[in-house]
């Protein structure tokens, strides 16, 4: 214990502790958004429900036998907390040590670069701190969905949701500011890694990019959909609630 504690007290610490909870929640948001995707796929004919309520029920059903009903999904959920106090914990207390560390009246344009784009990603990652407090409640819980809200009933809850074009806008805004946080976290997660090479530098780049722009598409594309009216009212299935 006392080794840990001596590893994350220091800078080098802090920094592969952000990047490893990062890399984690990283990883889920991919998981997530193809989840997500599942709206478009419509009614199973098979259960005769929606695929996105089907694909619900089956992560709450995941190693039920062992730990009971959605009993996976909350030790996911508690890595996932765990990660992300890991995430922002760290965050903070580098920004904190690099504005200690500032050299009064230094006009390197470089390092202005630089502590630009560390505060952008701490003030874009404290932003995205509060949009995750605020989807679990509204999407997860239901306590801010103001349109019906019905456990289980996926397809339903996230269309009467984005029905409303302000949530739909402040949902692409989220998943354009969470973009640009992925881009440059994941650039700084591979630097903190050990994996910076000129060599491998421009690829790296280039597939952190190609992360971000999926995972803005993916995510936008279902409030978007919804707004415009390219996807469905629910109907009456077979099978929702059960």
């Amino acid at each position: 214990m006392s080794l840990l504690k001596s590893f994350y007290g220091s800078t080098i610490g802090k920094k592969v502790s952000m990047a490893l909870s990062g890399l984690v929640l990283v990883l889920f948001v991919l998981g997530h958004m193809a989840g997500n995707l599942k709206l478009f796929a419509g009614i199973d004919p098979s259960s005769g429900d929606y695929k996105i309520d089907d694909y619900g029920r089956f992560l709450r059903a995941i190693g039920a036998e062992m730990l009971g009903h959605s009993g996976v999904l909350w030790l996911v959920r508690v890595v996932l907390l765990a990660c992300l106090v890991v995430h922002v914990v760290s965050g903070i207390q580098l920004a904190r040590l690099n504005r200690r560390a500032k050299p009064i009246g230094y006009k390197n344009p470089k390092y202005r670069s630089a502590n630009a784009a560390s505060r952008t990603m701490l003030y874009g990652g404290l932003f995205l701190l509060v949009f995750i407090v605020f989807h679990i409640f509204h999407f997860t819980t239901g306590q801010l969905h103001f349109s019906g809200f019905v456990e289980g009933q996926v397809y339903a809850n996230v269309f009467y949701a984005f029905r409303n074009v302000f949530t739909a806008g402040f949902y692409v805004a989220s998943m354009g500011l969470l973009a640009a946080h992925l881009y440059h976290g994941t650039w700084s997660m591979f630097q903190t890694l050990g994996v910076d090479t000129p060599s491998w530098n421009h690829g790296i780049r280039t597939a952190a990019k190609l992360v971000a722009l999926a995972l803005f598409v993916g995510f936008s594309s279902v409030p978007v959909a919804i707004a415009v009216g390219a996807l469905p009212a629910p109907v009456e299935t077979s099978n929702i609630g059960h």
